[in-house]
């Protein structure tokens, strides 16, 4: 049976400019095809066992041509699939859309086209620039900038075009420049007529050259603006020096750092939007992946079955949390079953996680680790107490062992795992290079397995020597230390929002 295929917009840059029938896409999909230009973070929409599989395309270089990518699109949807490709912008405006329905129209498989925000319209948006204005543009033309001077024959209409329209958009057309100045001048459009170079609109790096028709190429040579980049020209680019709301957002604190965020994409969200309000760049590169446990849970549907013994469960995160309270579900029980057995959290996030369930933590120490809740039991656990403590498969052994020590029963299950997320080579090729050229300026772990995996992707520490470290606690700083790291930044008080004060108070 032939599967679907979605043609998706993923927005101009700014990862929250995707629209809720993109995100609903993208919770089915099966497989993804993605480009450069489609923000990573769209991609923790969609489930984590999807196939992901990095078509991009910069200036000149193509990771895959486009008639394969056409016929991956093909294949897949003959093997039953649902195919989100996701796709910078929005797919028929410049994106090669209309190219992708066509084949899949031709080998009779269903598809939909999903339309995406075009950088045409909204990073002139972001930059302050108002494609029409009612007194002084009243029409727009979006035109490619691709077009090769060298071929024999234009397609482009530059006697209409130059002067016919008031608004006038290039996408893709900063390596043109020279060319597209030279038409625009030699068919009428004055020299002097406003215009604007914008790379990476709508994002927090996005940088406005202002400049004419008559200067754009020259300018933009010397400031070493690079794709992507659009180019507008028209008397509306005036309006910029009163609408530049954007650029007003400079005065947050993290305006102008960027931060990379090696969090497991699903739990990335909470602290990404926390830089993103503060001003910072943020890269999310996931070091790490949540899977189900080596033994498929089977220790911990054991120690539910017979919840009913234990006097304590110990939760140590979040993820602890959700997984076992799933599983509590899947055996047909709910909260009822864990009776009057009393309850202890390591840290606030994971008790406001277990309130979530209705459950209120007994305990919650003061130190958000395992020596903080060893502390907090002593003089209240019951000679021979039994405790379940539901976590991570690879998690520091000194809890069991230090209520071991006091006499309890502990059983230890895993109830997930982490495993190092899967990148790219040339993900990680461009990672080390940002790294390495100071692109990045700080890197956050909220976990030693953030730390280990991350080493593993980048290949060892070497890239990360001139980039500030900020761990969420000194044992994630332990283990950084270990890999060869100078952990600068250290959070006091061991959670998102703490990791959060400790960067700040670095500046």
């Amino acid at each position: 049976m032939a599967g679907m295929v979605y043609l998706v917009g993923a927005g101009p840059g700014d990862y929250r400019l995707v629209t809720l029938k993109a995100v609903e896409c993208l919770k089915k999909a099966e497989v993804v095809v993605y480009d450069r230009l489609a923000d990573d973070r769209i991609l923790r929409w969609a489930p984590q066992d999807a196939e992901y599989i990095y078509v991009g395309k910069a200036s000149s270089h193509h990771t895959m041509k486009q008639e394969d990518i056409s016929r991956l699109l093909v294949d897949k949807a003959r093997a039953g699939k649902c195919v989100v490709r996701l796709k910078g912008g929005d797919p028929f405006v410049f994106g090669r859309g209309g190219e992708e329905a066509l084949l899949l129209e031709e080998n009779g498989l269903p598809f939909e086209i999903v339309p995406g925000i075009t950088s045409a319209i909204s990073v002139p948006a972001y930059a302050g620039i108002p494609v029409t204005h009612r007194a002084v543009a009243t029409s727009f033309a979006v035109v490619t900038g691709h077009e090769d001077p060298t071929k024999g024959e234009s397609n482009m209409r530059w006697d209409k075009l130059a002067t016919g329209v008031d608004t006038l958009v290039f996408l893709m057309g900063v390596a043109n420049l020279p060319h597209i100045t030279r038409e625009l001048i030699a068919n009428g459009r004055p020299a002097d007529t406003p215009a604007a170079v914008i790379r990476w609109g709508t994002k927090p790096e996005q940088r406005v050259l202002m400049t004419t028709v008559g200067t754009a190429a020259e300018d933009v040579a010397k400031a070493g603006l690079k794709p992507p980049a659009i180019f507008i020209v028209g008397e509306v680019v005036k309006l910029r020096e009163k609408l530049q709301w954007f650029d007003r957002l400079s005065q947050r604190p993290l305006y102008g750092k960027t931060v990379l965020v090696t969090r497991a994409r699903s739990q990335a969200s909470r602290l990404t939007a926390l830089l993103e309000n503060l001003g910072a760049n943020v890269i999310e590169k996931p070091a790490i992946s949540i899977a189900a446990p080596a033994d498929h849970y089977r220790a911990v549907d054991e120690a539910i079955a017979h919840i009913a013994d234990y006097q304590w469960l110990i939760f140590t995160s979040t993820n602890g949390v959700k997984r076992f309270f799933e599983r509590l579900g899947r055996s047909g029980k709910d909260v009822r079953a864990l009776g009057y057995a009393k309850i202890a959290a390591i840290g606030q996030t994971t008790a406001d996680k277990l309130f979530s369930y209705g459950i209120r933590a007994d305990v919650v120490p003061r130190e958000f680790r395992a020596e903080g809740i060893i502390e907090a039991l002593k003089g209240k656990l019951p000679p021979h107490a039994r405790i379940l403590l539901p976590r991570a498969a690879e998690a520091r052994e000194i809890l069991p062992e230090k209520l071991r020590g006091q006499g309890a029963l502990v059983d230890v299950v895993p109830v997930y795992q982490t495993e190092a997320a899967e990148v790219p080579a040339e993900e990680a090729d461009a990672l080390r290079q940002a790294l390495s050229a100071g692109e990045i300026d700080f890197v956050t772990f909220t976990s030693s397995s953030t730390v280990r995996n991350l080493m593993k992707i980048l290949g060892g520490a070497e890239s990360l020597k001139h980039v500030r470290t900020a761990c969420i606690g000194p044992v994630t700083a332990a283990t950084a230390r270990e890999a060869g790291l100078d952990p600068s930044i250290v959070a006091e008080t061991y959670t998102i929002d703490g990791l959060i004060e400790a960067l700040l108070k670095s500046l």
